[in-house]
């Protein structure tokens, strides 16, 4: 008999590559990740594992059994999905993970209303950058994400469920004052999203000149800002770089630059000027679950609380 969780692990060296990363996964050691490989060997009488010093890869029937183990994990899970749909009441835990600026605007208050409606349900909410979700999701990293799908750098799965949740556009951030934000009006010191909408758009070659604040290198945000700026014909001069949005929105009030956020963002930012792009850009806003998972109780309870929001500024309805 094949033990399910050491088929995990073989599932997971499969899809990461390395013991280590595997093992990292599962919140294992990589010497239990080892051991626990080499009972499964020794339970299917196969060998699954070419070794050479510390590193391995899967022999022929190791990626036999790895692809078949995906199927009967998520072949688990759905039973395990149906059984629950019998009690109909969601119980035990999500792990839900989402872009930085979705998290304040669609999953806390999604997470706050099922903690009314199912107390039994508990929601574990992380962030998560978009281009670490098909990952995240297919090593069993997640259970249900909030994401972009526009990331050239992954592309989706089969293995995945996407559900449309709106759109989203990327604004232009101003020190309130600057010549590009026109005359500074109260609207415009304490603005929102949708206060972008209605002001005049801005080129964003207008910004060539300007110190930047941005993201971290290689993030969703940087790799955008980077393709804009190359679009309109010049390389951002990064003045500063954060993790965080809130210290882009306070570096941009302070007068030391200019950033591009998503709109989400920036509902809620003061002592900036929040303008439109000449040439827009929006995005895509979805929640993703691995196939046959949409079926939990738990996991279906999340997703409807995802997509039964409540207006959100700088969210448009889907395309």
């Amino acid at each position: 008999m094949i033990d399910p969780w050491r088929l995990r692990m073989l599932v997971q060296l499969d899809a990461l590559g390395t013991v280590r990363a595997a093992a990292e996964s599962l919140h294992l050691s990589p010497s239990t990740v080892s051991q626990q490989l080499a009972v499964l060997e020794r339970e299917v009488r196969a060998e699954l594992l070419e070794r050479s010093g510390r590193r391995v890869r899967l022999t022929q029937a190791g990626l036999l059994l790895a692809a078949r183990g995906r199927d009967l994990l998520a072949g688990m899970a759905s039973a395990q999905a149906e059984l629950d749909a019998l009690d109909g009441e969601p119980t035990g835990t999500v792990r839900l993970a989402a872009f930085q600026s979705a998290v304040g605007p669609l999953c806390l208050p999604a997470v706050s209303r099922l903690r009314a409606s199912h107390p039994r349900l508990h929601v574990e909410v992380a962030e998560l950058e978009p281009h670490e979700v098909p990952e995240t999701l297919l090593t069993d990293g997640a259970d249900v994400v909030v994401t972009v799908t526009d990331d050239p750098r992954y592309s989706w799965s089969a293995e995945l469920e996407v559900v449309p949740l709106g759109r989203d556009q990327l604004v232009l951030l101003l020190p309130v004052g600057h010549p590009l934000a026109a005359e500074p009006t109260e609207q415009s010191r304490t603005t929102t999203a949708s206060a972008a909408g209605a002001a005049a758009p801005v080129d964003l070659a207008a910004c060539a000149q300007e110190w930047w604040a941005c993201d971290k290198p290689g993030s969703y945000m940087d790799v955008h800002v980077r393709r804009l700026c190359s679009a309109a014909g010049f390389a951002p001069r990064v003045a500063a770089r954060f993790s965080a949005y809130q210290l882009v929105v306070q570096h941009v009030a302070a007068g030391l630059a200019v950033g591009v956020l998503p709109a989400l963002a920036v509902t809620e930012a003061t002592g900036v000027a929040v303008r439109p792009l000449a040439a827009p850009v929006h995005r895509e806003v979805a929640v993703v679950v691995r196939r046959g998972t949409a079926q939990r109780a738990g996991v279906a309870a999340v997703v409807e609380a995802l997509r039964d929001h409540p207006p959100v500024p700088g969210l448009s309805a889907p395309r």
